[in-house]
């Protein structure tokens, strides 16, 4: 593990700090495996060591996290590179959601792509006033999401909401996160927020846990009940497209994409 992820264990509850901070906290691959190593491994040991609660925050002022790194798309040649991107993201995705112990996504600053599929999959999420959350591919790389986070967020915020996130582009106010439950509490500051995040993970410690885990599962087997649609053709026209490429490339370069729906 690099300081790219910063992972402490303190009174039975795991912090873990993105810590890219003059890159948003845009995530590695390295660090999304990092992550999801930690939910599958958490709630297993029955001693002292035993994580009963995870805090998921993000380093610096400006972000919680913004999305995958860019950089980690210069590789892409084939549309199996796509296909193989999403199955690993929804590998991550799944094990959050999945973690026995409850998960709380500490959210200030840009919130936003692959950290928005972050924060949906954790059980509660607490934001700070600056907070600002959206889905903005169709403004920046051209590619889509897999049905699978789509579900998760309509699930959430409700599909005119996110009809609006993505084809717009345009990002949630505090305000608006808290309108529609998305978050469970704004706090006026970073610092207050992690405080009230923390202090709510101890409460969770000190719950019964099988009625944790049990409302947690039961809560994800009614979020995902409904067979998931295939997506492979949508996947498929994103990722192989001219204009996937013009997005990581004019990104890279700071500049604004010029698409061409192909």
């Amino acid at each position: 593990m690099t300081d790219e992820i910063i992972i402490s264990v303190d009174q039975h509850i795991a912090t873990v700090k993105l810590n890219r901070p003059e890159a948003r906290n845009a995530l590695t691959f390295g660090m999304y495996q990092a992550l999801s190593d930690l939910c599958q491994q958490a709630g297993t040991a029955k001693d002292d060591r035993a994580i009963k609660a995870i805090v998921i925050c993000g380093a610096g002022e400006k972000a919680f996290a913004a999305g995958t790194d860019i950089g980690q798309f210069t590789s892409f040649k084939t549309l199996q590179d796509g296909h193989d991107y999403e199955a690993q993201i929804e590998s991550v995705i799944r094990s959050i959601e999945t973690c026995r112990v409850p998960v709380i996504a500490a959210l200030h600053g840009a919130v936003t792509g692959g950290g928005l599929v972050i924060a949906a999959a954790a059980h509660l999420r607490l934001a700070s006033a600056d907070v600002k959350i959206g889905m903005p591919i169709a403004r920046t790389l051209g590619n889509c999401l897999a049905i699978t986070n789509l579900r998760r967020l309509v699930a959430l915020f409700g599909e005119a909401r996110v009809a609006h996130m993505i084809l717009t582009a345009e990002l949630l106010s505090a305000d608006q996160a808290l309108a529609s439950g998305f978050v469970h509490d704004v706090l006026q500051d970073r610092d207050t927020m992690l405080a009230r995040a923390t202090a709510l993970a101890q409460r969770l410690t000190t719950m019964a846990p099988l009625t944790i885990q049990s409302s947690l599962d039961g809560l994800r087997r009614l979020r995902h009940a409904a067979a998931c649609p295939d997506d492979s053709d949508l996947i498929a026209a994103c990722y192989t497209s001219e204009d996937f490429a013009e997005g990581v490339a004019a990104f890279l370069e700071k500049r604004k994409p010029n698409w061409h729906g192909r």
